[in-house]
């Protein structure tokens, strides 16, 4: 017997209809590429997204079609998450920050039609425009006065192709499962595998991200959404904070401490979401001039593991409640994070740090369990590390044009992730499967000497990786970019952690270097650095 209820279906572009008239008070701003602050309301956002679904539409776009971005966090960026997904095309959001060959490979993997391109971005596509041939049109996103010289021909001026457009559009209906954005990964190895992302799950993880239990978002909310909006659709919060009644602060191409600082300050944000890269140049800047963050109650820390000293500072200096989470882009991609609960409120500091370190509690519609190497369901004790497995609504059950479906098992998602989780439920990443140190039978987190290691203050960046060892079968070695100006030797480093973890963890040597190699989106590049340090410790 099924139930007696309306069978609406979940449509994104519903989102910004709802935002437009029951949270009139909020608005959007933007630091703008071309310099300046653009504000606007949410009603003003959904106007424009329909003039810019009238603009595509007599540009030929339809539904199913593919509509790329290189662009970005703007207001302009937002309009055309709603108008593309909206109208029932795919809105396809591409990280500059790929490699030019892996640009060429998504654009025509994912058969873009139209790009929409901010200035920042253009030389980008005329160095490779012999190479996407499919694209139709290249729209610029600035107005007529910014608009530049280009070898492109053709090209169109995104506020010129909304002026004069019918300001009214029907968003067509159609099936809640009908693709509606397109994210490829940056994996470090092979061709980047694009996630094909549905109206239902985006609004399901939307719902489910705005909750106290998670983002903690309400209409008293000013976000600063630091992730790009090329990167997972910036976690999500592009959907989560219209539903919520937040204001949106967007950052354009400020991603530095001092504009970071000059926008929390002067629009008062409230929450923050980004990377713990981001985040340390923020807190070395307000260090620098004596600042504060007092407008701002939460730091959302993703992307990759928080250091303990990162979220003391947080904490202890300046106020702030440290979110830490975790997720992926096969995610949508909220998997986990550490809210605050009765126990947390109630810990002392040190207790609190503890699991606040970790990676958290899955969000509801994500189940988590933890297997070895043979498939077996490893226990929640907090000690025994396991591949980390998942599965819920809003996580990819495969990926788009692609063969490559290992990772999808039996209804789950295999993460790649080793982990434990404890009898509360909190997860922790111990290490990618690929990155876990084995030595003389026992497992190393590489994660976990990392974060200690970027707690001592001559440390900018610290980098774990095993190395083959003719006695052990691997070693870690440690790697250390210095602050700028600071000083230190292996002896200190090993010194400083000798009280931390146990002995047969210190690393066997310690490597001081300019700097680390980083995948597109931060994350460092272990592959390239094991490489290049392979025979170390076999000579």
């Amino acid at each position: 017997m099924l139930g007696i209820m309306m069978d609406k279906q979940l449509n994104i572009a519903d989102i910004l209809e709802y935002a437009a008239v029951y949270n009139r008070d909020a608005e959007i701003v933007t630091r703008l590429v071309e310099g300046g602050i653009h504000r606007y309301t949410y009603a003003d956002a959904l106007t424009r997204s329909k003039q810019l679904a009238n603009a595509l539409q007599s540009l030929g776009v339809q539904i199913g079609d593919r509509v790329a971005t290189l662009a970005w966090n703007t207001h302009r960026h937002f309009e055309i998450y709603y108008a593309v997904s909206g109208m029932g095309a795919i809105t396809h959001t591409i990280n500059p920050r790929l490699f030019p060959e892996q640009i060429v490979y998504i654009i025509n993997h994912a058969e873009d039609g139209v790009v929409f391109v901010d200035l920042t971005f253009l030389p980008l596509l005329e160095a490779i425009a012999p190479q996407i041939s499919g694209v139709r049109h290249i729209v610029v996103m600035t107005d007529a006065a910014h608009m530049p010289e280009s070898s492109l021909p053709g090209l169109l001026c995104y506020e010129d192709l909304l002026q004069g457009q019918e300001a009214d559009f029907e968003w067509p209906q159609f099936d809640e499962k009908t693709a509606a954005g397109l994210c490829y990964t940056s994996g470090t190895t092979g061709n980047p595998k694009g996630v094909l992302y549905s109206h239902r799950s985006t609004v399901l993880h939307a719902i489910a991200s705005c909750r106290s239990s998670a983002l903690n978002l309400g209409p008293m909310s000013r976000v600063l959404p630091v992730v790009p909006m090329f990167h997972v659709c910036a976690w999500g919060i592009p959907y989560a904070a219209p539903i919520a009644g937040s204001s949106i602060l967007f950052p354009g191409a400020g991603m530095d401490g001092a504009s970071l600082h000059g926008l929390i300050d002067g629009e008062k944000a409230t929450a923050l979401l980004g990377v713990p890269t981001v985040w340390l140049g923020l807190l070395n800047y307000v260090e620098s001039i004596g600042g504060h963050l007092d407008s701002v109650d939460s730091v959302v820390i993703g992307g990759s593991a928080a250091p303990r000293s990162m979220l003391e500072k947080f904490q202890d200096q300046y106020g702030v409640f440290p979110i830490h989470a975790w997720g992926m882009t096969e995610m949508s991609p909220m998997g986990s994070l550490c809210a605050m609960t009765p126990y947390l409120k109630g810990a002392d500091r040190d207790a609190r740090l503890r699991i606040q370190s970790k990676q958290g509690r899955p969000v509801f519609g994500v189940e988590m369990k933890i297997v070895d190497d043979e498939g077996n369901a490893l226990p929640h004790d907090g000690r025994t590390f396991g591949r980390l497995m998942v599965r819920g609504p809003w996580i990819a059950s495969g990926y788009y044009r692609s063969d490559e479906n290992a990772a999808f098992q039996d209804g789950w998602f295999d993460t790649g992730d080793v982990s434990t989780i404890d009898p509360e439920g909190y997860m922790q990443i111990v290490d990618r499967s690929k990155d876990v140190i084995k030595s003389g039978g026992e497992w190393i987190s590489s994660i976990e000497l990392e974060n200690y290691a970027v707690g001592h203050p001559s440390v900018a960046e610290a980098c774990v990786v095993g190395i083959a060892h003719p006695k052990w079968d691997e070693r870690p070695l440690l790697l250390i970019v210095n602050r700028e100006g600071a000083t230190c030797t292996k002896d200190a480093i090993i010194a400083y952690l000798s009280d931390k973890v146990a002995k047969w963890w210190l690393p066997d040597d310690v490597v001081f270097v300019e700097s680390l190699p980083h995948t597109a989106t931060g994350k460092l590049l272990k592959t390239e650095v094991r490489a290049r340090f392979e025979r170390h410790y076999t000579g």
